[in-house]
């Protein structure tokens, strides 16, 4: 029915591309890419007998233009999923736009080169207007807006878990729970235990650029900034227990605020065990977390850079990883006239993820709806051109889908609100 080029062979593109070839009628053709062929190789020799999905694989390096559009032109896909680094997004929306195809992702756009003055001067102004300093934001994607209207073309931006089904859980809320919604609090917790000192369980330079990062939230119509892991509470949640978390700025309050515009206040938390917090803070205090390039015995080194190198590729984090994640929203709002509270989430046991795609489920509740929002794409569900977040499409397909291919929802109308 369909053919897709997948760019990315990491952990999250090797979840959704065992996921896509379990639902071989949508995804007849997968033509999967990276700088590194011999890992698409790999993944597609050990796909190959349990599926009817023809896959084919190919080099590329997605900062260069001219390379993307080579590969799409070759490759001519109904659809482009970018599961590479954010650092990657606007090149691959180029090549999209070049070659008329759909695109998706599942994170956001930042710079690899926080240092950069042309980035840095549309930085320094975004911060002063918009009153967060995060490093990456949605701006540079929505610019394309008029250019994917233009063309006929759909861009969907950030359709992992969180972002991603997180929106949808939004946007659900709002559709079927909700006249108006007054506070979001999404909650993400990883209580699995991959037994390492330290390790990160996805791309360590953006996850420790995004945590080390001042916190942030939606109050009123306007940012509230606040500085790193400096507003902690704690949570029992749904079949993990007791776990700390600390307020973080994400990328989907950018957008909720927007597409829910009479919320009165957006938050996003994420647990952190005290040995991740103390490891982070050490190398961060000797500047191990900084994306400047230093001399090192004649030679350019990005510390962030040399640091991943050192730590655990989060692929091999798997079969080691014990334990669940627990992942929602809590809402409060009214319906009917009356006070309510909802909370929807879903829970993922590592071992289980491991058992089927051989995978952690951080991985896995990334990669699964990175499938379920091609396969809405694919199968027109979700069609209008333009750039969309997924809380801007219809959430009962694309929840169904979940449901169906691995990260069921769980439903509270009686939650334990946070303070």
């Amino acid at each position: 029915m369909s053919k897709v080029l997948v760019i990315g062979c990491g952990g999250v593109a090797s979840v959704a591309i065992h996921k896509c070839c379990q639902v071989s009628e949508v995804f007849t053709e997968l033509c999967i890419a990276s700088r590194t062929k011999s890992k698409c190789d790999k993944l597609a020799a050990e796909l190959a007998p349990k599926t009817a999905t023809k896959i084919t694989t190919a080099r590329v390096d997605a900062d260069d233009v001219q390379q993307l559009i080579d590969l799409i032109t070759s490759c001519k896909p109904d659809l482009v999923m970018n599961i590479a680094l954010p650092y990657q997004d606007l090149t691959i929306m180029d090549a999209c736009l070049a070659c008329g195809v759909n695109y998706m992702d599942t994170a956001n756009y930042e710079p690899e080169d926080t240092d950069d003055p042309a980035w840095r001067a549309v930085y320094e102004k975004r911060c002063n207007e918009a009153g967060f300093s995060a490093y990456f934001d949605y701006s540079w994607q929505w610019a394309y807006r008029k250019k994917f209207e233009e063309a006929g073309l759909t861009a969907l931006l950030g359709c992992g878990f969180d972002p991603g089904v997180t929106q949808a859980y939004c946007a659900h809320a709002k559709k079927h729970e909700f006249d108006s919604i007054d506070t979001i609090d999404i909650l993400d917790c990883n209580g699995g235990d991959h037994g390492y000192a330290f390790a990160t369980n996805f791309n360590p330079e953006v996850n420790l650029r995004e945590v080390s990062a001042p916190g942030s939230y939606w109050e009123n119509g306007h940012w509230v900034e606040i500085p790193p892991m400096s507003i902690r509470r704690e949570y029992d949640f749904d079949q993990v227990g007791h776990k700390d978390m600390y307020l973080l700025h994400h990328e989907e309050i950018e957008s909720l605020a927007l597409t829910i515009p009479e919320v009165k206040r957006i938050r996003f938390f994420m647990t952190f065990g005290q040995s991740y917090l103390d490891h982070m803070r050490c190398l961060e205090n000797v500047g191990m977390l900084s994306t400047s390039p230093v001399d090192f015995e004649g030679q350019q080194i990005v510390p962030i850079k040399f640091l991943k190198a050192l730590l655990p590729d989060p692929a091999s984090l798997g079969p080691r990883t014990k334990g669940k994640t627990n992942i929602g929203c809590i809402f409060t709002g009214k319906k009917d006239g009356q006070d309510k509270t909802y909370y929807i989430y879903n829970v993922c046991d590592h071992q289980e993820c491991y058992k089927e795609v051989g995978s952690q489920a951080i991985s896995y509740t990334t990669g699964v709806p990175a499938m379920c929002g091609a396969l809405m794409l694919l199968t027109g569900k979700w069609n209008k051109p333009g750039v969309y977040t997924v809380e801007e499409f219809d959430p009962d397909p694309f929840l169904a889908a979940l449901d169906k291919y691995g990260l069921p929802r769980s439903e509270s109308r009686t939650p334990v609100l946070v303070d």
